[in-house]
């Protein structure tokens, strides 16, 4: 609405970013019908319908299961693959590990590769 763009296609993102998410078949649910991780990928396609050119992601597959915190994963990827810059944080070395670049935090210092570990 902000952003100057019709209902038409703004229903027509909404229904985009569910697909893109796995959810199109959830376009009618309410939230108390879906589960932990259907929020968390309904949240992630909620950010994805202005199509930003930066995305902050906190622990993105924290509430997924394994196949769906892939199938986000991928769906970053092809995001970073159209222009959108993917800031990520996360505890799991299997998801920083589809970053194109990786920096720790560790006893209060920042450093790239590793941190000493």
């Amino acid at each position: 609405l902000y952003g100057g763009v019709g209902r038409r296609e703004r229903t027509e993102r909404a229904r985009q970013a569910l697909e893109d998410v796995g959810l199109g078949d959830r376009l009618t649910f309410f939230p108390t019908q879906l589960s932990g991780g259907q929020k968390q990928r309904v949240a992630i396609a909620r950010a994805m319908v202005g199509k930003p050119k930066l995305l902050l992601a906190d622990e993105p597959t924290g509430a997924l299961d394994t196949a769906s915190g892939k199938q986000i994963m991928e769906l970053f990827r092809e995001l970073n693959k159209q222009g959108v810059t993917i800031v990520m944080i996360t505890h799991e070395p299997e998801i920083a590990a589809y970053a194109d670049r990786t920096l720790y935090i560790r006893d209060g210092q920042l450093s790239e590769g590793g941190g000493g570990r």
